[in-house]
C-alpha cells in the first residue's frame, strides 16, 4: 500500500472506502483492489468510510447464520455454500475466513469510532485491516470494549486512551453524521468505493475490474 508521507498529496489518487468490519464482500473487494493496485502500480491515498450493515443489532450480537437466513430469506445449504465460496476467495486473495456455527453478526458502532479516533495518528488503514482479521479470522467480538482495546494496541495505538474513547463516545457523534452523509448520498449497501472523489463503483469487483477502472482514470487525467 502506497505510503502517503513519502509523496505528494497530489501524485496520489484518492480512494474513499465505505464499509463494515463485519461486510465478507468489503475485504474481499479491498483485497481484490488492493491486488489491483500493485498490479498497475498507481500511487493511491486510501480513506475508509463507516457503514453499519446492522444499526439496531442488539449488544450480545445472533449467530451469523441465523441472521443471514432471517435477513436474506436463504436457506442453510444457501448460506453454507456462501461461506464456502468466501473462504475459497478469501484464500486466492490472500485472506483467511474461518467460519463456524457459533460465528456471530456483531454490533459494529464501537468499532467505527475506534477508526475514526485512529485516522488522524496514521493509523486508520492497519486497525481496520486488524479489525477485519480479528472479526473473520479470530472470530472476536467486536462489540467488546476489551476486545476492541486489545486490537487498538496490536497496531501500536495507546490502549488507555482506546479504553476512553470507548467508554466516552466522543466520536460516536461524527460516526453518525458521516454515515448518514453517505447514506443520503446514495450509498445503501457495501462495498462502495469512489475513485478521486467522482466515480461510484459498488462491490467487489474483482482484480482485473478494478485495474482497469485505475488505468483508465490515470490516462484520462495524463490527457
Amino acid at each position: 500500500m502506497t505510503d502517503m508521507t513519502d509523496l505528494d498529496m497530489e501524485e496520489l489518487l484518492q480512494i474513499d472506502i465505505v464499509s463494515d468490519v463485519v461486510c465478507p464482500w468489503c475485504i474481499v473487494g479491498f483485497k481484490q483492489l488492493e491486488q489491483a493496485i500493485e498490479k498497475t502500480g498507481v500511487s493511491v491515498a486510501i480513506k475508509w468510510h463507516p457503514f453499519e450493515l446492522n444499526p439496531d443489532m442488539a449488544g450480545e450480537g445472533e449467530n451469523l447464520r441465523e441472521h443471514i437466513m432471517r435477513k436474506y430469506g436463504s436457506t442453510a445449504e444457501q448460506s453454507r455454500a456462501a461461506r464456502d465460496r468466501l473462504t475459497e476467495l478469501g484464500k486466492e486473495l490472500g485472506f483467511e475466513f474461518q467460519f463456524s456455527d457459533e460465528s456471530r453478526m456483531v454490533n459494529t458502532f464501537k468499532a467505527h469510532q475506534l477508526i475514526h479516533w485512529a485516522g488522524p495518528q496514521g493509523q486508520e488503514h492497519p486497525l481496520k485491516m486488524a479489525l477485519f482479521e480479528a472479526y473473520f479470522r479470530d472470530g472476536k467480538d467486536l462489540n467488546d470494549n476489551a476486545v476492541l482495546v486489545k486490537i487498538a494496541g496490536s497496531v501500536g495505538l495507546d490502549e488507555t486512551e482506546a479504553q476512553k474513547v470507548l467508554e466516552d463516545g466522543r466520536y460516536a457523534g461524527p460516526v453518525k453524521q458521516e454515515e448518514k452523509f453517505w447514506i443520503q448520498n446514495g450509498i445503501q449497501g457495501v462495498p462502495a468505493v469512489v475513485f478521486d472523489r467522482r466515480h461510484l463503483i459498488t462491490g467487489a469487483q474483482g482484480v482485473d475490474n478494478y485495474a482497469a477502472i485505475l488505468k483508465q482514470l490515470v490516462e484520462g487525467e495524463a490527457a
